[in-house]
C-alpha cells in the first residue's frame, strides 16, 4: 500500500505539472524518470555492480545488459537525429547531442569516474535510485559528487588550455555517414559481447502456478538484466523526442555551480565551457523546475516506490566507513562528471548512442580503471553489497 501511496504522489504530480503553463516537458520529464527509476531498481542495473559481476564472478550478463541497452539505443536515437539532419556530413552537430572534445583530459575523467564508482560502490545514476533503498552511503557520494564538480570547475581553465580548447569534437556520422555509424558500433558491440561471453548453466526458474505467482515475481523478485537493458536503452532513445539525451548530472552539477559561483568557490569565468553539449551546467533560480532535476526525482522516487513493494527499502545508519567511501568514491565522481562533460548515463549511453567518440574514450577509461581498482582490492566487497 505504501508502494501505491508513492506512485499515486507522483502520478499526481506529474498531472498538476502538465497542467501547469509551460509544464508539459516538467512532467514529461518526472514521469520518465519515474518509470527509470522503477526499472534501475528492479533490474539492478548499476553499471559497476555489472563489472564487478563479470571481473570478480565471471558473470556476463550485466554487462551484456548494458551493451543491449547502447545497441537499442544507437539504433533508436541516430534514426531520430537522422530526421533532425539529414545530412550529418555539412559540418553540423545534433544540438544539445553529447558529443564532446576528445582529449588526454577526457581519459583522465573516465579514470577518475571509475575508480570512484569503484571506491563509492556505484555509479551517479545508480546512487540516485540507491537512495530510494535507502543505502547508508549514496547520501555522502552524492554530496561528495557536488564536491568532485566544485573540484571540476576550479581544474576546467588550466585543462581547457592544456588540451580540451585544441581537442576535436568526433562524431561517427559525420566520417561515416548514419548508416556506417550504426553498423560500424553495432560490430564493436557485437566484439566486446563476444569477448565477454561465457556461458552459464543454471536452470530456468519454474514457471509461474498462477496469474497471482507472476505479479509477486515482478513485483519482488529481480527483473533479468536484459530487461532493463532493453528497456533502458529503448528510454533513451525516445526521451531526446521531448526533452534533452538522457543524463542525471545537469541538476546536481547545476546546483554545485551556483553554490560556488554565490560563495566565490569558482573561476568567475570557465572558459568554453558553456559552448559544449552533454550534461551541461548552468546557474538558475528555480533549478527544482528544470527537466534534469525533475527527471533524478522521478528516479528516486520510483525507485522509493519499486524498493517498498519489494521489501528492499532498508534505510541504515552509516558507519564511518561508508562515509569515507561515500565522500571520497563521490569526490572522484563529481571530478571525473564534470570533466568528462558526463558520467555513465550522460557519456556511455547517450554519448555512444549519438555516435561520439568521445563516449567510447570515456567508456574504455572507465572501465579500464574499475578492472583495476577491483584487481588492487579497492572494491566495497561482494556482490552482496550491492546494496552498501
Amino acid at each position: 500500500m505504501a508502494s501505491l501511496a508513492v506512485l499515486g504522489l507522483l502520478a499526481w504530480s506529474v498531472r498538476a505539472l502538465g497542467a501547469a503553463p509551460g509544464g508539459r516537458n516538467l512532467a514529461f520529464a518526472l514521469g520518465i524518470g519515474t518509470i527509470l527509476g522503477i526499472v534501475l531498481q528492479r533490474a539492478r542495473f548499476c553499471f559497476y555492480c555489472h563489472a564487478r559481476d563479470h571481473v570478480e564472478g565471471g558473470d556476463p550478463r550485466g554487462l551484456l545488459a548494458i551493451l543491449l541497452a547502447m545497441a537499442v539505443g544507437i539504433l533508436g536515437m541516430l534514426l531520430v537525429i537522422s530526421g533532425w539532419l539529414p545530412d550529418p556530413q555539412g559540418g553540423r552537430l545534433p544540438p544539445e547531442a553529447h558529443i564532446g572534445p576528445v582529449s588526454w583530459a577526457l581519459v583522465a575523467a573516465g579514470l577518475a569516474f571509475g575508480l570512484g564508482m569503484v571506491v563509492s560502490g556505484s555509479c551517479i545514476s545508480a546512487h540516485w535510485y540507491r537512495l530510494g533503498e535507502g543505502s547508508p552511503t549514496s547520501p555522502f557520494a552524492l554530496i561528495g559528487a557536488a564536491g568532485g564538480f566544485l573540484l571540476g570547475f576550479n581544474t576546467w581553465n588550466p585543462l581547457y588550455s592544456a588540451t580540451i580548447a585544441e581537442s576535436r569534437v568526433l562524431w561517427l556520422p559525420q566520417k561515416l555517414g548514419y548508416v556506417g555509424a550504426i553498423l560500424a558500433q553495432l560490430a564493436l558491440i557485437l566484439l566486446i559481447a563476444a569477448l565477454i561471453w561465457r556461458p552459464r548453466k543454471e536452470a530456468p526458474p519454474p514457471p509461474a502456478r498462477s496469474l497471482g505467482e507472476a505479479a509477486r515475481r515482478l513485483i519482488e523478485g529481480r527483473w533479468p538484466a536484459w530487461v532493463g537493458g532493453l528497456i533502458v536503452g529503448a528510454i533513451a532513445a525516445v526521451v531526446i523526442l521531448r526533452l534533452r539525451p538522457l543524463g542525471v548530472t545537469a541538476a546536481l552539477g547545476s546546483g554545485a555551480r551556483g553554490l560556488g559561483d554565490a560563495w566565490g568557490w569558482i573561476p568567475e569565468r570557465l572558459d568554453g565551457l558553456d559552448g559544449f553539449a552533454g550534461c551541461v551546467t548552468v546557474i538558475t533560480e528555480a533549478l527544482w523546475r528544470t527537466p534534469n532535476a525533475l527527471l533524478v526525482a522521478g528516479i528516486v522516487g520510483g525507485a522509493f516506490a519499486a524498493a517498498l513493494a519489494s521489501g528492499q527499502f532498508a534505510p541504515k545508519l552509516p558507519t564511518g566507513t561508508q562515509v569515507f567511501r561515500g565522500l571520497t568514491g563521490g569526490l572522484l565522481l563529481g571530478w571525473g562528471a564534470m570533466t568528462g562533460l558526463g558520467c555513465t548515463i550522460g557519456n556511455t549511453l547517450s554519448g555512444v548512442m549519438a555516435g561520439a567518440v568521445s563516449g567510447w574514450v570515456f567508456t574504455f577509461a572507465m572501465v579500464f580503471a574499475i578492472w583495476a581498482g577491483l584487481r588492487l582490492g579497492l572494491g566495497t566487497g561482494g556482490r552482496r553489497r550491492a546494496s552498501a
